[in-house]
């Protein structure tokens, strides 16, 4: 009888997770892996769990026109509401964590239409493909002994699949954010603007806070709650609305539109197309945002999903969180 290694049997359970959950669709092993891994907290998003609440409106400019006859483009003042999280499935989880921290958005657009998004404070996303989601948390599960991942585990995962350690490397080195509001956020995926007359660019944007990013130095982390990011936000929208300029990155013929791992090259043109104004934080816990699930898919004419097989995926998940939190709420 053939004797496998440890480290290949590792390998194979991490890789053999999906099978065991034959029965269960795919979305919901996501969902289901995300409660394993954080524990279930009733009410709240299985993913981005600790968030807050925010409104207030963009305008688009001529450049934004040129490339998508989006009607959010227009020029005019579109509503927004707007939430703001910290990364991972624990609403109890430290603000000062390296995690990503997002930025979700609803624009209300004219006749009826919206625009929903969800942006990282990373220009990359944590797997390049729907079937990783699960093991990738999975690999992160901590040892009943130790309280941490099994190293062997993550090791192999991570081995197997390197492009998932992208986003951690960045985050890594990025300094925790001082403020919801001092930090840039990407879309990650790619997604096809249509023009006036047809004419298509993919693209991926990112908002940029126009009054520049702003870290946390390891002194001044020590000196803060664990829980300072919501006030740090209200008290600087009092002041005056926080500003983000909202840039387009026009993919080139040579550029990967279906992997999120993948950062496009520096050299791609950057265009500014638009300004978001936040110029509200919710005063407690709760407001519009909480119903909304920022499904990434749902778009307004002008503006189309790319074949990304991660984007393409992430609606049902957002779905299947968002009943189980109607649920509970229902109790």
């Amino acid at each position: 009888m053939k004797m496998f290694p440890a480290a290949m049997l590792a390998a194979l359970v991490v890789a053999l997770i999906p099978a065991a959950r034959a029965q269960t669709s795919a979305a919901e092993a996501q969902v289901n892996a995300l409660e394993k891994l954080f524990g279930k907290h009733e009410g709240f998003r299985r993913a981005q769990a600790k968030g807050l609440c925010a409104s207030g409106y963009f305008v688009g400019n001529t450049v934004g026109r040129a490339l998508s006859n989006a009607s959010v483009f227009s020029g005019d003042k579109i509503p927004v509401i707007a939430r703001f999280s910290v990364g991972g499935g624990n609403p109890k989880a430290s603000d000062k964590s390296k995690s990503v921290r997002g930025m979700a958005l609803q624009f209300t657009l004219p006749k009826g239409e919206q625009w929903l998004t969800a942006n990282i404070s990373a220009p990359m996303y944590f797997i390049s493909k729907p079937q990783q989601f699960a093991p990738f948390m999975a690999a992160r599960l901590p040892d009943p002994t130790t309280g941490k991942p099994d190293p062997v585990n993550l090791k192999l995962f991570s081995e197997l699949n390197p492009e998932t350690t992208l986003q951690g490397a960045y985050l890594a080195k990025a300094p925790v954010p001082a403020s919801y509001g001092a930090v840039n956020y990407w879309s990650a995926n790619a997604f096809e603007f249509i023009g006036a007359k047809g004419h298509s660019q993919f693209v991926r944007w990112q908002f940029v806070p126009q009054d520049g990013t702003l870290g946390l130095t390891d002194e001044q982390i020590k000196s803060l709650p664990n829980d300072f990011l919501a006030d740090e936000l209200r008290a600087r929208v009092a002041k005056a609305p926080v500003v983000f300029d909202y840039k387009v990155q026009l993919a080139e013929a040579s550029d990967v539109l279906t992997d999120p791992t993948q950062v496009w090259p520096d050299s791609r043109v950057v265009v500014p197309a638009g300004k978001l104004y936040i110029d509200k934080v919710e005063a407690a816990n709760g407001g519009a945002c909480d119903k909304i699930t920022f499904n990434p898919l749902v778009l307004p004419k002008g503006i189309k999903p790319s074949a990304d097989p991660v984007l393409l995926a992430r609606a049902a998940a957002y779905g299947i969180s968002l009943g189980r939190r109607l649920s509970e709420a229902a109790k």
